[in-house]
C-alpha cells in the first residue's frame, strides 16, 4: 500500500494544512533521498531514492497549491473535480470569467501593467474567499459537492491568474 501525499509528509488530510510543516517535511525527504547520498549504494537503493524524491516533488507541488490540494482531497474521496463530463459552472461565475478575460485583453492591448496588477489583486481576493470556503467545506462540513464546485472555480481562477502573469511578463520584455 502506498502512502497518500498527506501521509508522506506526516500531515493530517485537511485543506487548511500548515505550509511551514509541509515545506520542512519536504526538505527532509529531499535531503534523505538526494542522489549524492547514494553514489556508492546498490542500483536498487539508488532507484528507490530517486522514486522517493520524485514522489516527494509531485506530492509537494500538489499540496502546496490550494487548488491542487483541494482537487487531491476530493480525489481521496473518489471525486474528480475536473472531468469532461463535469463542465457545468454557475452563470454568474462564467460571466465573471468573461469579464476578467476581456479586461485582460484590453489591458494587454493597451500595455497597461497597472490594470493587469489591479485585476490580479481582484482575482486574489476571490481566490482567498474560495480558499476560506474550502477550509470550511472540506475540513468541517465534509460537503464534497459544494467543495467540488469551489475547487473548480479556484482552478479556473488559477488559470486566469497564470494568463495575466504571462501577459505582464510579455509586456515587461
Amino acid at each position: 500500500m502506498s502512502l497518500n501525499y498527506f501521509e508522506l509528509f506526516g500531515l493530517e488530510p485537511i485543506f487548511n494544512i500548515e505550509l511551514a510543516a509541509l515545506e520542512s517535511n519536504f526538505r527532509k525527504i529531499q535531503s534523505e533521498s538526494h542522489p549524492d547520498r547514494f553514489v556508492t549504494a546498490p542500483a536498487a537503493e539508488k532507484l528507490s531514492a530517486m522514486q522517493q524524491a520524485t514522489l516527494a516533488n509531485e506530492a509537494y507541488l500538489s499540496l502546496k497549491n490550494p487548488a491542487n490540494r483541494a482537487k487531491y482531497l476530493l480525489e481521496l474521496q473518489g471525486i474528480t473535480a475536473i472531468s469532461e463530463t463535469n463542465t457545468a459552472m454557475p452563470t454568474d461565475f462564467l460571466m465573471q470569467q468573461m469579464e476578467w478575460r476581456e479586461a485582460t485583453e484590453d489591458a494587454v492591448s493597451a500595455k497597461d501593467i497597472t490594470a493587469l496588477d489591479s485585476l490580479l489583486a481582484e482575482i486574489r481576493v476571490e481566490a482567498k474567499s474560495l480558499q476560506d470556503s474550502l477550509t470550511s467545506l472540506l475540513d468541517v462540513q465534509k460537503d464534497y459537492t459544494a467543495a467540488t464546485d469551489a475547487t473548480r472555480k479556484l482552478i479556473f481562477i488559477d488559470k486566469v491568474s497564470e494568463d495575466i502573469n504571462r501577459a505582464i511578463e510579455q509586456i515587461d520584455i
